[in-house]
């Protein structure tokens, strides 16, 4: 039940690149957290795409034209991982975004994607109305 948000200057993607990061990431990232791939884990797997109007590094706003950098924020229940998926997940979310770049050898450097990996502490994911616990969500995406 990964919730997924991909930060990124505002233009900076074309429909092309947003649809083929759009089309992986969460896939990816669900095979990284031993999801099912099934309907309704799919159904609770989303991404958002923020783009960013102002975008700073060290100080300096970075201008139009320049290549993207990308943040990725990837929110998880707790328990749900160890060192590694967590690992597994800054591969695929990096690969998926290198895979869709003009230039993704400057993926193998770090300044072209960042990768945060939240993990929501049980008790602190709701849904319809409802504290969600890991074992509601396991019950959901393995039943029949």
């Amino acid at each position: 039940m990964p919730f997924v948000e991909l930060f990124v200057p505002k233009g900076s993607l074309d429909e092309e690149s947003r649809e083929a990061i759009g089309g992986r990431l969460v896939s990816e990232v669900m095979l990284a957290e031993g999801a099912p791939d099934t309907e309704v884990a799919r159904s609770i797997s989303w991404l958002v795409v923020n783009e960013i109007d102002a975008w700073f590094v060290g100080g300096r706003r970075v201008p139009a034209g320049e290549q993207p950098r990308y943040v990725v924020r990837v929110g998880v229940p707790a328990g749900s991982m160890d060192d590694g998926k967590r690992r597994d997940i800054v591969r695929r979310v990096t690969r998926v975004l290198a895979d869709a770049d003009p230039h993704p050898e400057r993926f193998a450097g770090p300044t072209a994607a960042w990768v945060h990996i939240n993990e929501v502490p049980e008790g602190n994911w709701g849904a319809a109305g409802e504290v969600v616990r890991i074992e509601d969500i396991v019950a959901l995406v393995t039943a029949p």
